[in-house]
């Protein structure tokens, strides 16, 4: 017994969409991009007959906001906790820094950018440490918007493909 190559190509889509999702939230994975992978593997099980170029750009862009969510998230932790402006950058570049250091770049990036944000902008150890604790916070909130991100994608192509 065979197994059709469509079935394949939809248990390989099945198995990248768990590894982003898993991604989102553990940050050792690239998720956005092993989500986004997984449903254009998806769509080629298909031959991309319901959900086509329109729906993948639309896909790739929701996937690239994960991105963008990391970056903001941590900088407007940071704010809420009180942080100058120079936390607010640094907890930014530091996200952005840290996605180049995964998995452990991603947790301590914004926290360590915030807190060399305050110590530039010469407040005391205890607001800078205040305004790192703000900046990972911002990250946890990025992981819940990421995994909603993620969520609307799927809901996307499934009605795309089954609506």
């Amino acid at each position: 017994m065979a197994i059709e190559p469509a079935m394949m190509l939809w248990v390989l889509a099945a198995l990248l969409v768990f590894a982003g999702i898993c991604g989102l939230i553990l940050p050792m994975m690239p998720g956005a991009p092993l989500l986004f992978l997984g449903l254009v593997v998806a769509a080629w099980a298909d031959n991309f007959a319901y959900v086509g170029t329109g729906g993948l750009i639309t896909l790739g862009i929701l996937a690239l906001l994960t991105y963008a969510v990391d970056i903001i998230a941590g900088a407007f932790g940071a704010k809420k906790f009180g942080a100058s402006k120079q936390a607010i950058i640094g907890a930014g570049v530091g996200t952005l820094l840290g996605l180049f250091f995964m998995p452990v770049g991603i947790l301590l990036g914004p926290f360590l950018g915030a807190v060399t944000g305050e110590l530039i902008a010469q407040k005391n150890l205890q607001e800078a440490g205040a305004s790192g604790f703000g900046a990972t916070i911002g990250l946890l909130l990025g992981a819940v918007a990421k995994l909603v991100l993620a969520f609307m994608m799927l809901l996307l192509f499934a009605y795309l493909r089954w609506g």
